[in-house]
């Protein structure tokens, strides 16, 4: 692998940093505070990490202007650090960068349509009817269904399925494992033997959206499921048949949306966090861990629900009196009436 080196200067000038040091320096790398040294740069986001900040030996650290004074070294300052590490962490960036072409062993069906600047690795199928647009990559081993749609500049990881007339839109970033247009969960009833009904819908992802490593997004059962403009979803997330999420919503590991429910715009879901079906979230609700929702949401603020860790013999008394609260709210209903009386 090619070392990178950039210039402080330069590295300023591409934030819109206040540069306070060298302009010349060169950094070719990133680190934490702990463990960077000459030659790398690093950033202070958390408060918490502050101590660490007086000794570290990177060439130089990004942070905001209230913390400039503690650097002991050159520093880039801005408003919001984090977003400069961000920023900065794809020049240093160590994935390959895939060429152009077709690779021998993929398979494609002669009706798709293939970018000539587009990237198609090895044992990728590309099915009938498919459209894959400019500086597209599918990854290693990825199936690419019958009349799907890639916009441009996406980059498709090993291992992803993408369903049968699927829309991908511009600059997504599809992780490995995740399967895109799979069946929605439904089924009728008739005296106790369920019968597969057919999921008719597609899946539609906006532009710029992050599906993380084995995240599955069912295809809608009639109408579309779709996903906002924007959207990151961590890894193992399950989106169910015909939800719509809005844009620039975020949802970490272990989310579970059940078919149908809306989602608003700027929504954060916190972990292993669940939403029954049918439901509408408002824009710019938090979910913290963890939390069962069962009804709508129609007002923006943090929710949460469930109760947290405790010792064993602690949970299991609590766990009793949670079984009595109706019977004390029933109790407590009958004081009040005696005493109004």
């Amino acid at each position: 692998m090619t070392e990178r080196s950039y210039r402080l200067g330069e590295i300023a000038n591409a934030l819109g940093a206040e540069l306070r040091g060298d302009p010349d320096v060169k950094v070719s790398g990133l680190a934490t505070l702990q463990a960077a040294g000459p030659g790398q740069i690093s950033f202070l986001a958390n408060p918490s990490y502050g101590k660490y900040l007086p000794d570290t030996r990177a060439s130089a650290v990004i942070v905001a202007p209230a913390s400039a004074k503690e650097a002991p070294t050159n520093a880039l300052l801005l408003d919001n650090p984090y977003l400069g590490y961000a920023r900065l962490s794809h020049w240093f960036d160590p994935a390959p960068v895939a060429s152009p072409g077709i690779h021998p062993s993929a398979v494609v069906d002669p009706s798709a349509t293939i970018a000539e600047d587009a990237s198609i690795g090895p044992n990728v199928v590309v099915e009938a009817g498919a459209d894959i647009g400019e500086r597209v990559v599918v990854g290693a081993g990825s199936i690419v269904g019958a009349r799907a749609r890639i916009g441009a500049r996406t980059l498709i990881r090993p291992r992803v399925t993408l369903a049968h007339d699927v829309v991908i839109g511009e600059r997504c970033h599809i992780l490995s494992g995740a399967v895109i247009g799979s069946d929605g969960f439904g089924f009728a009833n008739e005296k106790g033997v369920w019968h597969r009904i057919a999921q008719l819908g597609r899946v539609v992802l906006g532009n710029d959206v992050e599906v993380g490593a084995n995240t599955t997004i069912d295809r809608g059962a009639l109408d579309d499921t779709v996903i906002g403009d924007g959207v990151k979803l961590d890894n193992l997330i399950q989106i169910a048949h015909n939800v719509c999420i809005g844009e620039h919503s975020a949802m970490a590991a272990m989310v579970g949306i059940a078919g149908s429910t809306r989602v608003g715009r700027h929504c954060v879901f916190g972990g292993a966090s669940g939403v029954a079906g049918h439901l509408e979230i408002a824009d710019q609700v938090h979910l913290t861990g963890m939390t069962l929702v069962t009804g709508d949401i129609r007002e923006p603020g943090v929710y949460s629900s469930g109760t947290s860790a405790d010792t064993n013999r602690q949970w299991r008394k609590n766990a009793v009196r949670f079984r009595q609260l109706d019977v004390l709210a029933r109790r407590v209903k009958e004081l009040e009436k005696k005493l109004e009386g």
